[in-house]
């Protein structure tokens, strides 16, 4: 039995997403804010995980039965190594989430805590897919036209030419089922758009995905990322998080260099005011909160990781992605995906 705090949910029946309430750097009243506006707008309960005598006042602000608490008597901090504080801190925000959704009390999990601690929980109270040897996480990225994610950006440095082609599959499953592209587009990522080009790794990898029976456009290459090319970008996790984080660094610079040169002179001011509206659509579109958070594929549950410094809209769109994530069955189609690929068995 679900252990709660502030009252039953009026519709038991509804969907309940858990939310790691102690995650996210910016506090409390910004990831509970985020939970009450997602909840204002759809019939889905918010589970939150975490310190009932710090979240309590904070829910009683607002007027909704489907905020929801559970408790949590631990946090496991952005500096604490995974793998122990998910074995020692037993009772921490992250374990008992996916906790939640591995006894079913949950239909997701999401967490803009300690993405190594989150991975590690899921991996261990949830497990993996059967058939899915590696989890893999797939952050959106703003393209030109359409969407697009790239996988892996994190959850593993070294990969084996099966495991890229798993993250191609679950990728797909992603943005077909849960995004609605239609036959997306493969692109593997490397050093050359030729055949030949790349390491050990990405030309057997090139090779499997030739022969998948997807929609595989061919290598990408770094300067392509961006262009939309291709809806579903693989890579091991240590390409995807140099690529994602040169990325973040260089649109912080960029917009960092403009409001510089904006305030250099009056002629400058006078440009950046007419400017001001376009500058903030460019600003949107590349903005992470915009997207919410990045799903964790292969686990056996919906688990979605925010960004750290996730605001209060990040979070309530971390919280749709896993609405949508739940609705479109996603573990299921990916499992289906894992029997056709023939991986080993958790």
């Amino acid at each position: 039995m679900l252990p709660h705090l502030g009252g039953e949910l009026c519709d038991p029946t509804c969907m309940r997403i858990a939310l790691d309430a102690m995650g996210g750097d910016l506090g409390l009243e910004v990831t509970i804010g985020g939970a009450a506006d997602f909840v204002k707008t759809n019939e889905t309960a918010v589970l939150l995980v975490g310190d009932p005598h710090k979240i309590s006042p904070l829910v009683r602000q607002h007027d909704t039965d489907r905020l929801i608490i559970v408790p949590a008597t631990e946090t496991i901090g952005m500096d604490d190594h995974p793998v122990q504080a998910v074995r020692q801190k037993v009772d921490s925000s992250v374990v008992v989430g996916t906790k939640l959704v591995r006894d079913g009390e949950a239909d997701a999990f999401v967490s803009a805590g300690n993405t190594g601690a989150t991975m590690t929980s899921a991996l261990l109270h949830m497990g993996r897919i059967p058939g899915i040897e590696r989890p893999a996480i797939a952050c959106p990225v703003p393209v030109k036209k359409g969407e697009a994610i790239l996988l892996d950006v994190g959850a593993n440095a070294d990969c084996r030419p099966q495991h890229l082609l798993q993250f191609a599959g679950m990728g797909c499953a992603y943005m077909q089922e849960v995004r609605g592209v239609v036959n997306p587009t493969i692109g593997l990522l490397n050093i050359g758009t030729e055949v030949s080009k790349g390491n050990d790794l990405t030309t057997k990898t090139y090779k499997l995905l030739k022969e998948s029976g997807w929609n595989f456009v061919g290598n990408i290459e770094g300067r392509e990322v961006f262009s939309g090319q291709a809806n579903v970008m693989v890579c091991d996790g240590f390409v995807g998080n140099v690529v994602l984080k040169v990325a973040e660094g260089l649109a912080s610079m960029i917009f960092d260099t403009m409001k510089t040169e904006y305030a250099s002179s009056r002629v400058a001011k006078v440009g950046g005011l007419l400017s001001r509206p376009v500058f903030q659509r460019v600003r949107r579109r590349l903005d992470y909160t915009e997207y919410g958070g990045a799903p964790l594929l292969g686990v056996n549950g919906v688990v979605i990781i925010g960004h750290g410094s996730s605001d209060a809209i990040a979070i309530r769109n971390a919280l749709s992605v896993a609405q949508d994530a739940v609705q479109a069955s996603l573990t299921d189609r990916i499992a289906s995906i894992a029997v056709r690929l023939g991986g080993e068995e958790s």
